[in-house]
């Protein structure tokens, strides 16, 4: 699949920047400007410009291979924000010599396996995550892109609701860039999003020993919110 994308130019490494779920490559346009590399921005598929298409991962793997290909992309260093940090932990996997990839604040779903939340009773954890559930099923019925179909397939996917496996296979240098504040939720699941990033806290370390771990005064809207302390850590991250 051809995905829309743009060049932001540069010298330095080239940089292939992912979005998140539901955004499109306008995420990236204060964070590009100010990394040392050639860095270019791609909508995934059912996103922004591009094309529809199922959801399977190794598809979407293969739509970010051929926008490498087609920029001429040797090699790339590959950032990605929420969703698209997931992607840059597949991409890594998929390619060992992979010089650096980030995830920015991707790695599980919030509403994942309830074993994954750090200090709440699993019958609290049950119930806040049925009340999230059905938030995320009404937001699908209004967001008309990506369309139900992606938004259904990665929401029942065991590597969107936990990505840290696959992390865990990563032998390139992984940089992951955790917030450390909640994005706007109701009163009463503020204490399960505490639970999530506890859970992530703890399990870090024994699942994912080889990957760098960095938090950041942020919610997950980080890469909005500070966009030159992002840059700047993609940035030190690559010239390790």
């Amino acid at each position: 699949m051809n995905l829309a994308a743009h060049d932001h130019g540069g010298d330095g490494p080239p940089i292939l920047l992912l979005h998140g779920a539901g955004g499109d490559m306008s995420a990236w346009q204060t964070v590009a400007p100010q990394l040392k590399g050639r860095a270019v921005t791609v909508d995934l598929r059912g996103h922004g410009q591009s094309p529809d298409g199922p959801w399977e991962w190794d598809a979407v793997l293969e739509d970010l291979e051929a926008t490498a290909v087609h920029f001429g992309l040797t090699n790339p260093v590959v950032v990605g924000h929420s969703l698209g940090g997931i992607l840059a932990g597949m991409w890594a996997r998929r390619h060992p010599d992979c010089p650096a990839a980030i995830s920015l604040d991707g790695h599980r779903s919030a509403a994942t396996d309830p074993a994954n939340y750090a200090g709440l009773p699993r019958e609290q954890v049950e119930a806040d995550l049925a009340k999230l559930n059905a938030v995320f099923t009404a937001q699908e019925e209004v967001i008309t892109r990506p369309n139900r179909e992606i938004t259904s397939a990665w929401r029942k996917s065991p590597e969107f609701a936990d990505a840290l496996p696959i992390f865990a296979e990563v032998t390139s240098p992984f940089l992951l860039v955790l917030a450390t504040r909640n994005l706007p939720v109701p009163p009463d699941l503020i204490p399960l999003m505490d639970a999530h990033r506890a859970g992530l806290r703890r399990d870090l370390p024994v699942v994912c020993p080889n990957v760098r771990v960095h938090e950041i005064d942020a919610t997950h809207g980080m890469v909005f919110e500070q966009p030159a302390e992002v840059a700047a850590l993609v940035n030190a991250f690559i010239a390790r």
